[in-house]
């Protein structure tokens, strides 16, 4: 079966799917599966910006995986070219051989060797923030009542992450001499940064709360910029910032009170750019009842059951839509995004192995 998941992985990985420019079309790498798959119904859909999905189907099964095809652009400190599948002893690396190139390698596989019912969801906007491919499918009347999202879990199935939040921020202030008394309370950017350090002060606070093995509330300032010269006093900035709560913690409550902490008068701005629901979704009592039905299904399907994960994926998204969904696939996340990103045989010889037998049991 490594032999078969090896080659598809080659023709995987030498398809440019970098997200961005997500310069990807409805041909290309999805011709290809098209042609793994010829007793499957397939269906591939242009979503417009270079989101494009393919749909899949044999027989009438009641799940659907799911696993993007785009990868994050490659980096400079790349030792050879990203898009040739190099294999060592114990590893195979290339551009989204780990995240998540490799799962889809052994979902095709898997497919081609087995008659079971089973269905694929093929996406390529994951790594930008956008789930169109995803929103679409999920606003269809596509009648799953599971879903199993592939990134990489070490081969152990996640029943729980953190959501995920983007915001844009503006300060205003008022152009003048450095020089003048009042230039600390007009600087946006001075603004800017007494509402970072009070952000920062009220996270820290947030670190005694736990959910699933989870601790506290995640949070970045990714980008500060602002103000013109040394001598002259800000009269606008801008803030970029991020957090991933915990499945239990509010998302709308913690946006206000994030915006809370800006001075009234000088914030122009606030914008979420980009939002993400936890998984499980829900409020507390919801979430863990969601929680124990992923761990059903894990059960049932003999995956073993890792610990909750900080990195956030779209099964929230089918969570949110009713669906019980877990993330389970091959790889380690701590190799996803990094030059000369890998993912060891073993873990693709056992994922595909696994995704075997759970097709045999349809």
């Amino acid at each position: 079966m490594l032999s078969h998941v090896l080659k598809h992985l080659e023709v995987l990985v030498s398809h440019d799917t970098r997200n961005p420019p997500r310069a990807i079309t409805t041909g290309g790498i999805f011709d290809y599966i098209r042609e793994q798959l010829p007793d499957f119904t397939v269906e591939v859909t242009d979503h417009g910006a270079g989101a494009v999905s393919l749909f899949a189907m044999r027989g009438q099964p009641k799940r659907i995986f799911n696993v993007h095809l785009d990868t994050v652009p490659s980096s400079p400190a790349w030792t050879a070219d990203p898009l040739k599948l190099r294999v060592t002893e114990d590893r195979a690396i290339g551009l989204g051989a780990c995240d998540i190139k490799g799962a889809a390698a052994c979902l095709i596989a898997a497919a081609r060797v087995t008659q079971g019912d089973v269905a694929f969801l093929f996406s390529s906007d994951e790594e930008a923030n956008d789930p169109r491919c995803i929103a679409a499918f999920l606003a269809s009347d596509h009648g799953f009542k599971e879903a199993i999202i592939a990134e990489p879990t070490q081969g152990q199935a996640v029943l729980a992450h953190r959501g995920i939040s983007a915001v844009r921020m503006a300060f205003k202030g008022q152009a003048g001499h450095a020089s003048a008394e009042n230039a600390l309370s007009l600087s946006a950017v001075h603004n800017a940064m007494r509402w970072g350090t009070t952000a920062l002060d009220y996270v820290q606070s947030q670190h005694h709360l736990r959910f699933g093995g989870l601790t506290g509330l995640r949070f970045n300032i990714g980008r500060v910029e602002g103000g013109i010269k040394a001598n002259m006093i800000a009269p606008s900035a801008e803030v970029r910032f991020g957090f991933r709560p915990l499945p239990s913690q509010d998302m709308d409550a913690l946006h206000a009170q994030f915006r809370a902490f800006g001075n009234s008068e000088s914030l122009a701005e606030y914008e979420e750019t980009f939002r993400g629901p936890s998984l499980p979704s829900g409020d507390v009592a919801r979430a863990e009842e969601r929680r124990l039905a992923a761990r059903d299904l894990a059960d049932e399907l003999g995956l073993p059951i890792g610990n909750a994960v900080d990195f956030w994926t779209e099964a929230s998204l089918f969570s949110a839509a009713g669906l019980t969904a877990l993330v389970y696939g091959p790889g380690d996340i701590a190799q996803a995004h990094t030059a000369d990103e890998w993912v060891s045989l073993q873990q693709l010889q056992h994922y595909a192995a696994t995704v075997q037998r759970v097709m045999d049991q349809e």
